[in-house]
């Protein structure tokens, strides 16, 4: 079995003791909190680092679920057990309770972060989907301050965020409207897999028809996919099953899978074409019962 390259290590104590860790240390520097990605990288010795800094303790400062009535604010150390037992989040966003459910294993939900999937940046990773559905916005701390970018701008390609040198991230930040829901649907070779594919749908309804709807897919790119097109498509239309269609067919049509050991390109986009339209479906139905005061 291969063991990581030797490494030393550094105990950080507060979001400013870290972010003057990285500094110090430089890119020969890692942060590790749940450590499920990482430490994997560096066993197959695709990631060395000469320090890591374990982030742990500070999980008081960026553990939390904080709901408003505009936004929900999540702090990057939240975990996922955390995120799937958190009521007021599945009230709001039952997406995330969809997706927790399909990560991993008890055992990595534990300790995994929400912080430490999205700056995996890995394309088929859940949550990212999850977010990219919600139009979430991510905080990013450094010694100079902090700034906020859009999930388009947070992954700018494969293990490749707009996470700088000395920066950390800190919260993701996820705007709330009213009548609307989401779901989340997911393909996996076993149980607590990487997606073959994964679609997350959000829809607001408004007198009947879809005012808005946004659908996120992983597994199917280089980085996890928004469709706008979809968005485009659905506005103004009443649920159907013909406007299910259309949304699972411009999925299809816009993603660009490859083939490798999961599927086929070809498989790849009939999934994203059944996982859209299932995903939009569901939400659409969580907001209507919602409306209706029946719940999700």
């Amino acid at each position: 079995m291969q063991v990581p390259a030797p490494f030393e290590y550094e105990r950080a104590t507060s979001v400013e003791h870290a972010i003057g860790l990285l500094e110090r240390l430089g890119d020969s520097a890692r942060l590790v909190a749940g450590g499920h990605s990482l430490l994997p990288m560096m066993k197959l010795r695709l990631a060395n680092f000469e320090y890591l800094i374990d982030i742990n303790e500070l999980h008081d400062e960026l553990g939390y679920v904080q709901v408003g009535p505009d936004e929900i604010r999540i702090g990057a150390l939240t975990r996922h057990r955390e995120l799937l037992e958190s009521e007021a989040l599945a009230g709001a966003f039952p997406i995330f309770a969809d997706a927790e459910r399909v990560i991993a294993d008890p055992v990595v939900r534990n300790r995994g972060t929400i912080g430490g999937s999205l700056c995996q940046a890995d394309p088929s990773e859940d949550l990212s989907a999850v977010c990219t559905t919600l139009d979430a916005s991510c905080v990013i701390q450094g010694s100079g301050g902090r700034r906020v970018v859009t999930m388009a701008e947070f992954h700018r390609g494969p293990y490749e965020t707009a996470v700088g040198s000395g920066e950390i991230l800190v919260e993701i930040r996820l705007p709330v409207r009213s009548n609307g829901s989401s779901a989340y649907e997911k393909v996996e070779r076993r149980a607590g897999d990487w997606a073959v594919v994964s679609a997350g749908a959000a829809v607001w309804l408004d007198g009947g028809v879809i005012a808005d709807a946004r659908v996120g897919l992983a597994a199917v790119g280089p980085n996890t996919t928004g469709i706008p097109a979809i968005s485009q498509a659905l506005r103004g239309s009443p649920p159907s099953e013909e406007a299910y269609a259309r949304a699972g067919a411009i999925a299809a049509e816009s993603c660009s899978p490859s083939t490798d050991m999961r599927g086929s390109e070809e498989y790849k986009r009939h999934l994203a074409n059944e996982l859209t339209r299932r995903a939009v479906r569901r939400a659409v139905g969580r907001a209507q019962r919602s409306i209706d005061g029946k719940g999700v």
